[in-house]
C-alpha cells in the first residue's frame, strides 16, 4: 500500500530484530505507528484488540504468532496454538492458517520447530500478496464490464462508476493489496473513474478510519457515509455495484462478513445492483454448507458500542461514552448473507457463482 509516497505492508518479519512488524491500525487514521511483536503475548493482544484484522491479515499474524513463541519455547506448541486459535473465532483464516503451521512442524525436531514455523509464515505472506492482486484484477474485469455499459449510455464521458463497499477489505485487511479494495485499485490503475461510497462501518469505524485513509493515500476519490445511507443511495440510482469481502464463506456460498454487509445485500438486491464479494479461496470453509446455522458469530465488548474515540481541536486522542452508563448492549461483530443475495465471488482462481457447484471446484 501507499503511506505518504512510500510502500508499506500491513505486516512484515525484520531480520535484523528477529520480530514481527506491524501498521498498528488501531492508531489510524491520526496517527501512523508501527508496532514491534517480539512474543506470543504481543502476537495475541495485536489479533484481539484489532491492531490487525481482516480475515487474510489475521491468518498471517497468526502464523507469525508461533513463531514469536516457539524460539522461545520450542516444546510448548500445542500451548501456542491454542492461545492463537482462541484470539478470534469467526474469521476461517485464522484457523486455516495455524492448520499449516501445525502440519508443517509434524515429526519437526524440537530445536528445529521455529524455524520452520518462520518459513511457513513468511510464505503465507508472500502467498496473500500475490493471491490479493490476482483477487483485484479478476474483480476488475467486472467493474470494466459495468464501466462499459454505462459508458454506452452517457457518451459524454462525465459519468463515473460508483461503487458501494462495507468494512475495511483492502491492504490493511491483508498483507497488501485486499480484497474488496484490491477490486478497486486495480480498475482505477486501468484508467476507469471510480468513486467509492464508504460505509463508516459502526461500532469500530473501519470504513471510516481505515477505508478513507486507504482511498485518500491511494488518490481514489471517495466519500463517508453512515451505515444506512447505502439503501437510500442505491434508490437514488447513485450506486452501481457493492464490493466487500468475507471473514468466513460456506461451500454453498453464504457470506459472513462485517455486521451491516447483510442489510447492503438486500438493498441491492432490491434494486437490482451487483453485489459482489472479493475473498481468497482460504476463507472459504468446505466444511460448511448453511452459514446462518454453522458459522460462529463473535459478540465483542460492550464498550465499543457504547464508546467512541477521536481527536479533539488540539489534535489530542480522546475516548467519550455516547450511551447510558447502564444500558445493556449487543455487540455482534459479523452477520451471514445468505448465497441468493450474492451476485458473483471473486478469489484468486477466477469469478465463481454463489454456489456449491461451483465453488466445489475450489476445494483442491
Amino acid at each position: 500500500m501507499n503511506v505518504n509516497g512510500k510502500h508499506y505492508q500491513s505486516i512484515w518479519f525484520d531480520e535484523a530484530q528477529d520480530a514481527v512488524h506491524i501498521i498498528d491500525q488501531t492508531c489510524l487514521p491520526h496517527k501512523f505507528e508501527i508496532l514491534v511483536l517480539q512474543d506470543l503475548d504481543g502476537a495475541c493482544r495485536a489479533i484481539e484488540t484489532m491492531q490487525v484484522r481482516g480475515a487474510p491479515l489475521i491468518g498471517v499474524a497468526a502464523a507469525y504468532g508461533m513463531y514469536l513463541a516457539l524460539k522461545e519455547l520450542p516444546e510448548q506448541s500445542a500451548e501456542a496454538l491454542s492461545r492463537l486459535q482462541a484470539t478470534r473465532p469467526t474469521a476461517v483464516n485464522l484457523q486455516w492458517a495455524l492448520q499449516r503451521v501445525k502440519a508443517a512442524l509434524e515429526g519437526v525436531a524440537i530445536e528445529q520447530r521455529a524455524e520452520v514455523a518462520l518459513d511457513i509464515a513468511r510464505q503465507l505472506e508472500r502467498e496473500d500478496v500475490a493471491i490479493c492482486e490476482k483477487i483485484g484484477e479478476h474483480g476488475a474485469s467486472l467493474l470494466a464490464q459495468l464501466w462499459r455499459a454505462k459508458k454506452a449510455k452517457h457518451p459524454d464521458n462525465s459519468v463515473v462508476l460508483n461503487v458501494l463497499t462495507h468494512c475495511n477489505a483492502g491492504a490493511l485487511a491483508t498483507v497488501d493489496w485486499g480484497t474488496a479494495l484490491s477490486v478497486v485499485y486495480k480498475a482505477a490503475a486501468q484508467g476507469i473513474p471510480i468513486h467509492v461510497w464508504v460505509d463508516e462501518t459502526r461500532p469500530r469505524n473501519q470504513g471510516a478510519a481505515l477505508s478513507c485513509w486507504e482511498l485518500a493515500q491511494q488518490g481514489i476519490d471517495h466519500t463517508l457515509i453512515v451505515d444506512n445511507a447505502g439503501g437510500h443511495l442505491m434508490q437514488q440510482g447513485l450506486v452501481d455495484c457493492c464490493v466487500v469481502g468475507s471473514d468466513r464463506t460456506t461451500l454453498s456460498g453464504d457470506v459472513c462478513n462485517k455486521i451491516g454487509t447483510y442489510l447492503k445485500a438486500l438493498a441491492a438486491h432490491d434494486n437490482s445492483i451487483p453485489f459482489y464479494v472479493a475473498l481468497p479461496v482460504s476463507s472459504i470453509d468446505f466444511a460448511l454448507s448453511d452459514g446462518i446455522r454453522d458459522i460462529p458469530i463473535e459478540q465483542r465488548d460492550d464498550d465499543e458500542v457504547s464508546h467512541l474515540s477521536g481527536v479533539d481541536e488540539n489534535g489530542e486522542l480522546q475516548r467519550v461514552r455516547i450511551s447510558p452508563a447502564n444500558v445493556a448492549i449487543s455487540n455482534f461483530g459479523f452477520d451471514v448473507t445468505p448465497a441468493r443475495l450474492v451476485s458473483k465471488i471473486i478469489t484468486e482462481k477466477g469469478v465463481y457463482e454463489p454456489s456449491q457447484a461451483d465453488l466445489s471446484s475450489l476445494a483442491n
